[in-house]
This record gives C-alpha cells, structure tokens and sequence, in this order.
C-alpha cells in the first residue's frame, strides 16, 4: 500500500482494474461510497454543496451528492454541465438540487466537496472554474482525489487559484502530491479507499517511506557489540565540536556496537570533557584519519558537520572516501566540493549516503531542480549523476538511489526544524550503515526514525532529545514487528 503513482501510472491501473473485469462504473461507485463515507464519520448532516466538473471527478461528485443525501445531508449540485462518458451517467442518476456552477451556490452551505478536477488537470483554473474556488473563503472542503488547482506529480499550485482542503480522499495508491509540499498541506487530511482496483495494479519505483520498505537490525541473542559494527564521527575544531556529538549520540542510541568521535588535537580536551559510553579518537589532518580509518573495525563515518568549507574537509573527505568505509557525507564535506562536485563524484561508492538541504544541494548539483518537473525527479538525477544515495532533506525528505528507486519521507513533524537536528540524522544513517544496512535503506529507515523520534518528543524539542526519544520508537516498531 505504500506505492506513490504519478497521475500517468494511476491512469494505466484504472485501465488495468477495468480490462481484468471491473466496469469503470463501479470504480465511479466505489469512489463516491469512499467519499462519503469519509465525510459522514468526520461531519454530522448540514447543507453540502458538492462542485462537479465535467469528468471523472465529477462523476464521482454526482455519487458523493447523491448518497450524502441518503444519509440526511442537505444536498446542492453545482455544475456547468457538459459531462463525459461515466460522469454523464452518474449525473442522469441525480434527482436532486442543481444550480450553476456560480457563487451564489455556496450560500448557506456549510461544507463543500471538491469535485471539479482530480490529479490530472495540467493548466491554471480559469473562467467560472477560478471564480467557484476564489468564492470559496474559508468554507471547509473535502476534495476528490485532490484539492482542483494542484498539480497531481509535482504538487505545486498551477496558479494562484486552488482549493485548501481539510479532507481529501484519494483512491488505491497516494500520488506524488499527497506528500510533496505544498501539496501534502493543501489536501489537509488524506484517506487513501480502496476501490476495487486489483493490488497488482500499483507498479511504481516511487513509495511513501515506511517500516514496510526495510527492516531495522535487531540485535542477536549470539551477538556482540563487534558484530553491530564501529562508527565514527569526524569533529571540528575546538570551537565546534557539538555536531559531532550530536551525530555520535545519534549512532549510538540507533544501535551501532561502538561509536568514536575522531577529533583533531586541539579539540581532544573539548570533547573528552562531554564523552562517556562514545570513544575519542585524535588524528591530525587528512593523513591522520586515513591513518585511523586503514582499522577495518571503522566500518561507518560521518562527516562534515562544523568542519567549516575549506581544502582541508576536502582532504579529509576524500580520505574517508578513500578508505573504503560506509560513508554519510553532509554539511560542510558537501559545499567544500561546490567549486569542483565531479571531483567528489569521482571518489563515491555504492556505500555512500549524500544528505544535502536545498541550499548544499543547489550548490553541488546546480541547475537539477530547476530543470526537474518536481523534487523526486531532481534526486533521482542527482543519485545517478553522484553514483550513490542521495537524500535532499525538508519537511517532504526524497530519497533516491542511482537506479532511480525513490521515496518521499512525510512523518517529520514541524518541530524537527531546529539547530542540529541533521547531525542527528547524519549519525542515525551512519549508525545503521556500520550494522550493515545498505546506504539506501539506511537512508530511509534513518529518516523515518529521525521524524517519528521527534513527533513522539513532541513540541519544545530540540536536537539532544531526538537520540533519547528513539528507544520509546524502536520499542513500539518491534512490538507492531512480532504482531
């Protein structure tokens, strides 16, 4: 169920449902039943006007209309007319109220269903279409499929005219708008009905991340902390040395046996003063550390965090590169190659992990996501271009390997937005890299404890809670593991 279809792969599997046997009418049927049903468990009986377009999403308006009003809503169509082919059909069942499709319907309404175009509509609303979503004020919306306006693949508004949801249902599978922002706060709520379309149907290379998509190293009643691996943590300066504790703690508490922050001399004291269960390490510039690293027992590295942008991250990235550990590169190991990224290109593997923002991205794969039709699309183009994972953060994560396997991460709660909150998560994806998870897995699951860490921390949180909260997390995913 977590397979994300864009509007062209949702289009194929309703052909797909009706070629093995179920009538496009029952899916219409189906669809408007979901509809209402969703809306009679959320809203008692009031006055509804429900807004049909000329297509299928209309149709499915005239289902909704109809058995709304079996449930003792006070039903008004709006509609221009002009239905087409299973909208024509539904709407000839409709014995109720219809009026044009203007503003004067709205009046006395207390809530009203969006169904004047799904997730396929390609062009900025306009004429009377425009004028019925303007009028809209702050009435609440439940919309069909998705709120009409909303680019279906990209999530993005197609103009300044589009509906805000509190509601949307959609049917089978999710599609890119329903978790890339804006899209994912403009449909409000999301229900995902089942409508009968077979499971078989959902074919995609693009998921919502869930537990479903990897599963997290429990340790072994045989095991040994040197069998759950060896992380460290490349540190700055003296005066910046609390991101690398930050991502150490993180790798700690996600389970890696042993975790060494690697510091350079001037820092060791700095650090020793905050470390008990995690291990210090000195090293003294890149030929230090590649020195370190040639311990093969050092299986997972983070870096980059305050190292600053500079040719000495650069050395110091490209030993760990070098070294043949797993490596998350973030921060500061990214910018420092902004002025030569094929540089840094040239040094990854398959058992990397690039964790840019949108601003690191930008700065090493320029011009990506300016000329992507939306954010899946630029990280699949940058995974291939850098040959290794790569994970653009936000409150609407994408993740994406070389082979263009993607998904979209949206648990992260508002308040994961604080200072050093991606230290954290760089430590939480090495951690798990240094107990053997590939660097995409890693990736996902790392993102997904990241936000269900913060949204069971709830609000005050800060970067230091996010590795405390994890073990209520890792405890209530293996109960719902062993059912």
């Amino acid at each position: 169920m977590n397979e994300v279809l864009t509007t062209a792969r949702m289009a194929a599997a309703d052909a797909f449902a009706v070629k093995a046997g179920v009538p496009s009418l029952t899916l219409m049927e189906n669809a408007g039943q979901a509809v209402a049903t969703a809306i009679a468990a959320r809203y008692r009986p009031c006055p509804v006007a429900v807004l049909c377009g000329p297509g299928n999403n209309g149709g499915d308006g005239f289902v909704v209309a109809r058995l709304l009003d079996e449930l003792g809503f006070s039903v008004r169509v709006a509609t221009q007319g002009n239905h087409k082919g299973d909208a024509d059909l539904m709407a000839a069942k409709w014995s109720g109220r219809t009026e044009p499709l203007e503003p004067e319907a709205l009046r006395g309404v207390r809530l009203v269903v969006d169904g004047l175009f799904g997730a396929g509509l390609a062009r900025p609303l306009g004429g009377v279409y425009a004028g019925m979503v303007e009028a809209l004020n702050d009435l609440p919306v439940v919309a069909i499929d998705l709120p009409s306006g909303v680019s279906g693949d990209t999530g993005q508004p197609l103009s300044g005219v589009h509906v805000r949801a509190a509601l949307t249902v959609t049917f089978f599978r999710k599609k890119p708008a329903h978790l890339l922002l804006p899209g994912r706060i403009l449909c409000g709520e999301t229900v995902v009905a089942d409508i009968g379309i077979p499971a078989q149907a959902a074919v995609a290379n693009l998921h919502e991340n869930t537990p479903a998509l990897w599963r997290y190293p429990w340790p072994k009643a045989e095991g040994h902390k040197y069998g759950r691996g060896h992380c460290v943590v490349v540190s700055g300066g003296p005066a910046a040395t609390g991101a690398a504790r930050l991502g150490a703690r993180g790798a700690l508490r996600i389970g890696a046996g042993l975790v060494s922050v690697v510091s350079p001399p001037n820092a060791v004291m700095v650090n020793a003063a905050h470390l008990t269960a995690i291990m210090l390490k000195p090293f003294d510039g890149a030929g230090g550390l590649a020195t370190l690293l040639e311990d093969r027992r050092l299986n997972a590295v983070a870096i980059g965090p305050a190292l600053g942008v500079k040719s000495e991250t650069r050395a110091l990235v490209t030993a760990a590169l070098k070294s043949g550990a797993c490596v998350v590169a973030d921060a500061d190991a990214l910018t420092s190659f902004q002025d030569d990224p094929t540089a840094l290109f040239a040094l990854l593997h398959d058992r990397c992990v690039l964790t840019p923002h949108d601003g690191e991205f930008d700065r090493l794969f320029p011009g990506l996501r300016q000329g992507a039709t939306n954010k899946v699309e630029a990280v699949r183009a940058a995974a291939a271009r850098a040959g290794c994972t790569v994970l653009l953060k936000g409150a609407d994560t994408v993740i994406s390997k070389p082979d263009g396997r993607a998904v979209i991460n949206a648990n992260a709660p508002a308040f994961l937005a604080t200072a050093g909150a991606g230290d954290v998560l760089a430590g939480f994806i090495a951690g798990l890299l240094a107990q053997g998870m590939t660097g995409f897995d890693a990736a996902c699951a790392g993102t997904w404890l990241h936000g269900a860490a913060a949204a069971h921390f709830g609000p005050g949180l800060i970067a230091e809670d996010l590795p405390e909260a994890l073990p209520a997390v890792l405890k209530d995913l293996r109960e719902k593991e062993d059912g």
